[in-house]
Parts: structure tokens; C-alpha cells; sequence
């Protein structure tokens, strides 16, 4: 089965994509230098700042929105802070994977670890680089969809989702 993403989280996915990629200016990725809060002023709720030290990783910035779907404050802690274990070696994998290939990535993962079983979190992560070539932080986005209005409810292991989106 083949999901389509929410309207309304695939043009956000869509315009932080082209904002990262104008700011590219010929190297692999921008850095956390390139970044103006100006720009993505709309977006700044959903938005997250991951540090990458050595395999590690710590949320140095947690958008506002971004306390309602983890129930709490999550600026400044690391990832095994935040999540249960099994959540942890999902993000660990996630972003590692961001950090080897030095390429944006997009995903879905449902909330039913915060008891919100119809709805899910559309993700967005884009690596950044203080030296143009090591991944040393990324720029996150969560977008809160709700599967069952989507009709998205009861998808199944191996079904995919259209977000409209095509990494750099």
C-alpha cells in the first residue's frame, strides 16, 4: 500500500527541503551558520536542532510545538532522555543513517507510544555541517498527521508514504 502525506505537512516538508537545499551554495550541506530563524519563521514550533558528538546526539533546540507531542521540555537533553529504549534505537538508526550519508531523510512513526494510536509523527531531518563534509548537527521537523483522518489507519508493516518529496 502506498500512503499520501497530508496536504499541509508535505508542503512544510517541501519548503524547509528548498530553503536547506538554497542554502547549500555548493557544498554538500549548509551549516548551523547558514540557518536564519527569519526565513522559516513559520515552521520555528515544529522545529528541532540535533547535535552530533561521536554517535551521540542532543536536542540543543526544541520548537515550542514540539512539547505537546513529547510531554514535556526537550531542549538540551540526549536521545536516551527522551525516548524508551526501543524508540532510542529507532532515532539512533535514523539518524546515523542522516549522518553517514550526509543526506536528508524523511519518515513516518506513529505515536501510539504516547497513547495516540491515530496519529503519527511525518519527520524530517536535514544534516548540517560546520565544515562542509561531517555531519555535526541536523535540522529537524515534526509534523503531527492523524491517520484515521487521512484514512491511514491500520496501515501495515511495509507500506510506504508518498510525502512528495525527493532528497537533494
Amino acid at each position: 500500500m502506498h500512503l499520501k502525506a497530508p496536504a499541509a505537512a508535505a508542503k512544510a516538508h517541501e519548503e524547509l527541503l528548498a530553503y536547506w537545499t538554497s542554502l547549500k551554495a555548493g557544498r554538500g550541506m549548509p551549516s548551523r551558520a547558514d540557518l536564519n530563524p527569519e526565513q522559516i519563521k513559520r515552521h520555528l514550533p515544529l522545529i528541532s536542532l540535533i547535535d552530533v558528538a561521536n554517535g551521540d546526539y542532543r536536542l540543543r533546540l526544541a520548537g515550542t510545538g514540539l512539547f505537546s507531542v513529547y510531554g514535556g521540555e526537550i531542549t538540551g537533553r540526549a536521545l536516551d532522555e527522551v525516548y524508551a529504549p526501543d524508540l532510542l534505537t529507532y532515532w539512533q538508526a535514523e539518524l546515523a543513517k542522516i549522518v553517514e550519508a550526509a543526506k536528508p531523510a524523511v519518515g513516518l512513526h506513529d505515536l501510539a507510544w504516547r497513547g495516540q494510536p491515530d496519529l503519527s509523527l511525518l519527520w524530517l531531518r536535514l544534516p548540517l555541517s560546520s565544515n562542509g563534509k561531517d555531519v555535526d548537527m541536523i535540522l529537524g521537523y515534526d509534523a503531527v498527521v492523524s491517520m484515521a483522518v487521512q484514512g491511514m489507519v491500520g496501515a501495515g508493516e511495509g507500506d510506504t508514504l508518498s510525502s512528495g518529496i525527493r532528497a537533494a
